[in-house]
């Protein structure tokens, strides 16, 4: 029975009451019922006036209402029955402006969060893109670094035989003549000695004896002492545990070593450059100088006069008995007038020491775990990569590298001290970087 009743609604759902077939394109009176499109408007044009077939409510025009508490549609007659009294209604046309209002907003609201993530899309692309492109360049430049350490082992594999073998020629050059003299020696001492087996065998005794008597040189006399040449090529030449110490040398300074020099126009008038340009301290006395308006007045600061648009470049400089320094690289449009912090953000690259402390200089500073202090510092910076790095000059070991930089303008060696010790410029092998 309960399957009946359904079948009769969902066919009451489904079936118009004028054609009594499924809807074909649908439509609601504002009474609520329901009719096939073109099975209504026939009706009406035959009635010549709107009423319902179904309650027969009959209507000035064609409009629906919707009730707002709900939000199920009435008709105008429906709407004045009592279960529908408490309800606040409006008009369809009213409702479709409310709805579409608020479709609009969400679409709005959709559309701007579609974007951001369009956004977010294109710069994760970027980034995925970018390490992509790092990465094929660090390939490229590895397997460009290591072919060029091949080349060096074997430039050094080829000089080594060749200086063998000029050292070999030499001494069996040496030995062969000496075999040569000894050998003519031989074929000298052998003549004699048939010579003398001849006058042994002499016969006649007085004969032997006159000859014997009147010769003036006997013959041990004529014999030259000989000794066998000893040419071997010097072996600790070639075979000792530093064999390889020339090529591997050669192998840590593949990096182009820069000859780095103090620009005395931008130091701050409190320091002291030294007359070759290598040295910097810190003095008691501020010094009347011209600004050329690239002087540092705020800080204590100094930069190299090469600056760097490209490349990979290595430089040391020795910071031992100084408590107070700061090293690294710092952009041609740095702040020098006005007290500014000193970061990346600000064009400035660098790591520092104060007492006992022993920073990247980062906001806030990054504090390094290296222990001892160095007190020689390389400083590394591969431009295109957008990578400074810092090493502990002595034991080669690493200290710290800024990484995600993209440099655009010119570079210059940074150095800045706060003490009255000396900071040198000095060379030095670049680790391998």
């Amino acid at each position: 029975m309960a399957a009946e009743q359904q079948v009769e609604s969902l066919t009451e759902d489904l079936i118009c009451p004028v054609c009594l077939d499924i809807f074909t394109d649908p439509v609601s009176l504002q009474c609520g019922h329901n009719f096939c499109r073109p099975c209504i408007t026939q009706f009406w044009e035959r009635e010549g006036r709107n009423p319902c077939p179904e309650c027969r409510a009959e209507f000035a025009d064609r409009t629906l209402i919707v009730r707002r508490t709900d939000k199920k549609l009435v008709c105008v007659i429906c709407r004045e029955a009592l279960e529908h009294r408490e309800h606040r209604c409006i008009p369809i046309e009213g409702a479709v402006e409310n709805y579409k209002a608020r479709i609009k907003s969400s679409m709005e609201s959709l559309t701007k969060k579609t974007s951001e993530i369009q956004e977010m899309e294109e710069l994760q692309k970027t980034k995925i893109s970018g390490v992509r492109a790092q990465s094929h360049s660090l390939q490229t430049h590895i397997t460009s670094h290591f072919t060029k350490k091949r080349q060096i082992f074997a430039e050094e594999e080829q000089r080594l035989l060749k200086d063998l073998r000029e050292a070999e020629e030499q001494s069996i050059d040496i030995m062969e003549k000496n075999l040569q003299a000894i050998e003519e020696k031989l074929n000298s001492s052998q003549e004699k000695l048939t010579k003398i087996q001849e006058r042994m065998d002499q016969k006649d005794s007085v004969i032997f004896l006159m000859e014997e008597i009147g010769r003036k040189r006997r013959i041990s006399d004529e014999v030259n002492v000989f000794s066998v040449a000893d040419g071997a090529p010097e072996v600790a030449k070639f075979d000792h545990p530093f064999l390889l110490n020339r090529a591997l040398c050669e192998m840590s300074c593949g990096i182009p070593q820069v000859s780095v020099t103090l620009d005395v126009e931008t130091a701050h008038a409190r320091l002291q450059v030294s007359e070759d340009r290598k040295r910097v301290r810190l003095t008691g006395t501020r010094r009347r100088l011209p600004d050329t308006g690239k002087r540092f007045t705020a800080y204590g600061c100094v930069l190299g006069s090469e600056g760097f648009t490209s490349g990979r470049h290595y430089w040391e400089v020795e910071v031992a008995g100084s408590r107070g320094w700061r090293l690294g690289v710092a952009a041609e449009s740095v702040e020098r007038k006005r007290r500014v912090t000193l970061t990346p953000e600000t064009g400035v690259w660098s790591i520092g020491r104060w007492d006992d402390g022993f920073d990247a200089l980062t906001s806030p500073p990054s504090p390094l775990p290296a222990r001892p202090i160095p007190g020689r510092v390389g400083v590394y910076l591969s431009y295109e990569s957008g990578r400074v790095s810092f090493y502990d000059a002595d034991t080669k070991s690493h200290l710290h590298t800024f990484t995600g930089n993209k440099f655009t303008e010119k570079l210059y060696p940074f150095f800045g001290t706060w003490d009255g010790n000396w900071l040198r410029i000095c060379s030095g092998s670049a680790p391998g970087v």
